[in-house]
């Protein structure tokens, strides 16, 4: 996956968003299908994996995934983070495709309660593509996706870029 982070092409629609220079740091791979297929509720991305721990009132709570050090982000930062989403798979409106709540990323980070208001007044977009598209999303805005309805398999290779790995104060990415 690192080769295709860093591939010419992806650094370059990242910098439109971020700056010069993005840094790819974390990648998922989400596949969907009728063996593996799950709902994703209306939230935010937050955390940010982390090389260490930091007395920080900006940060935290702090918490350990997969061996990683997480901290939740304040908006300033999570402001310098794009997520790339490359379709491997055509994305329909019938195999779970992400969905957002257009504008919300400008709200800062929001509550749960605040979400699930957006999520009753907000009218939601389908971010569909086909297999070799993608989509840029930004970590505030609130997303969700739902149960794929048909047997058609849906593969996402999610990327995330930061302007930099140094976030100020002594935090640090943990890059992987």
């Amino acid at each position: 996956m690192k080769a295709i982070a860093s591939d010419p092409a992806l650094i370059a629609l990242a910098a439109r968003f971020i700056g010069d220079r993005p840094i790819p740091f974390r990648a998922t791979l989400f596949e969907k299908s009728a063996a593996s297929n799950w709902l994703v509720a209306w939230h935010q991305d937050t955390a940010l994996p982390l090389v260490r721990r930091v007395d920080n009132s900006a940060w935290g709570p702090w918490s350990v995934k997969g061996g990683v050090l997480h901290a939740l982000a304040p908006m300033s930062t999570l402001a310098k983070v794009i997520a790339l989403r490359i379709h491997l798979d055509d994305s329909t409106e019938d195999n779970g495709p992400l969905r957002v709540l257009p504008g919300t990323h400008r709200g800062g980070v929001l509550t749960h309660d605040e979400i699930q208001r957006l999520a009753s007044k907000v009218a939601p977009i389908a971010c569909t593509a086909l297999a070799g598209g993608d989509v840029a999303m930004r970590p505030l805005v609130v997303h969700a996706s739902s149960k794929s309805r048909g047997d058609q398999p849906r593969r996402v290779l999610h990327i995330e870029y930061a302007a930099s790995v140094h976030l100020g104060s002594g935090l640090e990415l943990a890059v992987g």
